[in-house]
């Protein structure tokens, strides 16, 4: 678990997803209804955003080929982060991301970037030192990306529909190298 400014990050089991599967759900809804490019379109019920966490979710998470990272301040879920750790057999250095939220209502604190670093600590960990993501092109998030090292592989024009529009909207895919670190130099990191 990882500690920044009443930001707690965790790793949530399959457990803690079917435990807090309405709050993921009104996090993801809230999102969506929000704007994000997360793969859906309006109209988009809560009903459908807890459909997603279960049936997409959960079995990956169950099965270890999914981290579910879940950023809490003051015990409520303000935030998610989701590492894909299972890659065909030729990539076995790669991760990808999934699925950055951050409520609406929790945004401009920092917690996006906490959970970016908690997945990078957590890929690194796992021996994966390519990550690599998609993200709608423009977005703030691109933004938050780039300042996190992420580079620009190329950009695909009309890649995903617009949740609002009836547009398409262009995509820009990012990859970031990371140094791997022991267990050792992690144990060391948190002697400090």
């Amino acid at each position: 678990m990882t500690r920044d400014s009443q930001i707690a990050i965790t790793l949530f089991t399959a457990d803690d997803l079917l435990d807090r599967l309405g709050e993921l759900g009104r996090l993801l809804h809230a999102c969506v209804e929000g704007g994000a490019g997360v793969h859906f379109v309006l109209p988009f019920t809560q009903g459908d955003s807890e459909a997603f966490w279960r049936r997409t979710v959960l079995p990956s998470v169950r099965e270890g080929a999914r981290l579910l990272l879940i950023a809490l301040k003051n015990g409520e879920i303000a935030g998610s982060v989701q590492l894909v750790t299972e890659m065909p057999p030729n990539q076995p250095h790669r991760a990808e991301v999934s699925k950055l939220l951050v409520h609406p209502n929790f945004r401009r604190q920092g917690i996006a970037r906490t959970l970016m670093l908690e997945l990078e600590r957590q890929a690194s960990h796992r021996a994966r030192n390519l990550i690599t993501l998609d993200t709608v092109t423009g977005d703030k998030a691109e933004s938050l990306y780039r300042s996190l090292g992420y580079e620009t592989a190329g950009v695909i024009p009309g890649y995903s529909r617009n949740p609002f529009r009836t547009r398409f909207d262009s995509t820009t895919i990012m990859y970031k190298t990371l140094a791997l670190r022991s267990r050792v130099d992690d144990a060391a990191l948190t002697a400090r």
